[in-house]
């Protein structure tokens, strides 16, 4: 399977479709849900993780990696799904969370209850001499990395929550378990595999101490082994299978170390995700602010990755959403006054680029932030200590709320809108968390009278037709700009224009000399313009995005 021309579409199963009215979506909800998806013309679905989980980060916790956590459904419901998918051409991708397991799993349980063999699967160490912690590393999610193992004296170490214990890779047991349960999955007719946080799994043995003023992130993260452990993964499960497709989700990484990872050559990933271009709203690098977006900033880390993945033969995952991301289309669109314009603006840079494109759920019906007016309407863990830890450095709860509004993961995570009924058409019970807005964003709506998905119809429609989205080169056009965002992709003789407005005012754009008179064709615009001779400037509408082809 090639995964140049492919689309993949995110679903996060606890806000998908409920089908029994107990308020979470689940499997059997998705099932009744395939004719959706195969109209959308997508050719994989991610499934963000479904397995049995105390559910302390959302499933990412996982304490049965065979077994499907009941409030999701059945093995049986997963069989079905699986089948039924691929009777409508559209394959699975299955969320692995390689780096920890739950402190309810079984191997962390036999540890705990002496059993040397399963000690040996965690990073388990005394304190120091003087009696502190084993290192000073501080958690992802604050606090200490660092959690009492029992009463035995020891520490065990967990990059994430206390419940998400470590698992050690450098114990070959324990890359035996993972790729053995990988391997369940595949026989089961998985053909894809987005891995969780996977460049963090090579810490050292000798877990030092992050020098003064060094993040301990910089002391696990990207190490040399992962691209060892990489292979051997990728050897002993799904590079059995030419067709598979894989993602490594890279925390803090750099390009020199993504190339590596999805160089075709290396056998390690199809391709990565990165966050750079996510953080160019956070003040000082700071998440828990409210500042407008860096544009300029913007457009130089997607330019810096898509040339510096190019030029090393790496391969980029593109995407603006997910399940831990605001909504795009409020962070970087006009979600007032130009929602459908913007929307489709976002639509077009991120899938013409070079890359494959991931949709998020409800991206393709223009849905946003939901914008609760009170913190108790939140669910979201992180949210609920962002929002303390604010008002604890006197910000006033007004102002506390209005950051928690654009920040917070339940943004992305309110129920799929299907219809303007109270409940959004998502459940007959009371849902996990609130839908907001669905009188006028829903997908009866957007399929009855509405652009987006139409658009995001005729975008997948292009890559699967012209080799030089899929396989094109890119180089950027006029990066300084303050307003447009231009690129050119080139194959075969043939050069693809694309022009963005990023803002709400029109602007006069005055085109490169070398394109002026240029015969053109007009791919995909969210306006009427029909371009058939590329003019010396283009008067652009607000949020405008059109695709020129050139012969």
């Amino acid at each position: 399977m090639s995964f140049e021309d492919k689309v993949i579409y995110q679903i996060y199963p606890k806000s998908f479709y409920d089908s029994n009215g107990d308020g979470l979506g689940d499997l059997r909800g998705i099932i009744q849900k395939i004719p959706y998806l195969k109209r959308l013309n997508i050719d994989m679905i991610w499934f963000s993780p479904f397995f049995v989980s105390p559910q302390n980060d959302n499933g990412y916790d996982i304490a049965d990696y065979y077994a499907i956590d009941p409030r999701f459904g059945t093995m049986d419901d997963f069989d079905e799904l699986v089948k039924k998918l691929a009777e409508n051409h559209i394959d699975v991708m299955l969320d692995m969370v390689l780096n920890h397991c739950s402190t309810e799993h079984p191997w962390f349980q036999k540890a705990l209850a002496g059993d040397e063999y399963y000690q040996k699967f965690f990073y388990l160490r005394d304190p120091k001499p003087d009696g502190s912690l084993p290192n000073n590393w501080t958690s992802k999610f604050g606090g200490p990395a660092w959690a009492p193992f029992g009463d035995t004296g020891k520490y065990y170490l967990h990059l994430y929550d206390q419940t998400q214990a470590d698992l050690d890779w450098h114990n070959p047991e324990v890359r035996k378990e993972l790729f053995k349960m990988v391997n369940f999955w595949r026989d089961k007719g998985v053909k894809g595999f987005r891995f969780d946080v996977i460049n963090v799994i090579g810490k050292d043995e000798d877990l030092k101490d992050a020098p003064e003023n060094v993040a301990s992130k910089l002391m696990y993260t990207d190490k040399p082994i992962v691209h060892q452990y990489l292979k051997e993964l990728n050897q002993s499960t799904f590079g059995q299978m030419p067709d598979s497709i894989t993602v490594g989700e890279m925390s803090s990484t750099s390009i020199p170390n993504s190339v590596a990872y999805t160089n075709k050559d290396n056998h390690e990933l199809s391709m990565v995700f990165t966050f750079h271009h996510l953080k160019v709203d956070y003040k000082n690098g700071q998440k828990w602010t409210k500042v407008p977006f860096d544009f300029a900033a913007l457009k130089k880390l997607l330019n810096d990755w898509q040339l510096g993945m190019s030029q090393g033969g790496g391969w980029n995952a593109l995407f603006w959403n997910n399940h831990d991301q605001p909504w795009a289309l409020s962070r970087f669109g006009d979600p007032i006054h130009y929602r459908e314009k913007s929307a489709e603006m976002l639509a077009t840079v991120m899938h013409l680029l070079r890359g494959t494109p991931y949709i998020y759920q409800g991206e393709e019906i223009g849905m946003i932030d939901p914008n609760y007016e009170q913190i108790s309407d939140y669910v979201d863990v992180e949210t609920h200590n962002a929002y303390h830890e604010l008002k604890k450095h006197g910000i006033s709860e007004q102002d506390a709320l209005a950051i928690i509004q654009a920040k917070s993961r339940d943004n992305s995570r309110t129920p799929m809108h299907w219809d303007s009924g109270p409940n959004a058409g998502f459940t007959t019970g009371t849902p996990w968390l609130k839908p907001k807005d669905q009188e006028r964003i829903n997908v009866a709506a957007e399929l009855d009278h509405g652009e987006i998905f139409s658009y995001y119809q005729k975008l997948i429609y292009l890559r699967k037709q012209l080799p030089i989205i899929a396989k094109g080169s890119y180089q950027p056009v006029d990066l300084d700009h303050s307003q447009v965002f231009v690129y050119r992709r080139d194959y075969n003789g043939q050069t693809l224009l694309v022009i963005s407005n990023f803002y709400g005012q029109p602007v006069t754009y005055q085109l490169p000399e070398a394109f002026q008179g240029q015969k053109a064709e007009t791919l995909i615009t969210n306006y009427e313009q029909n371009i058939t001779e590329v003019p010396n400037a283009l008067n652009l509408q607000p949020y405008e995005a059109m695709a020129l082809k050139c012969p």
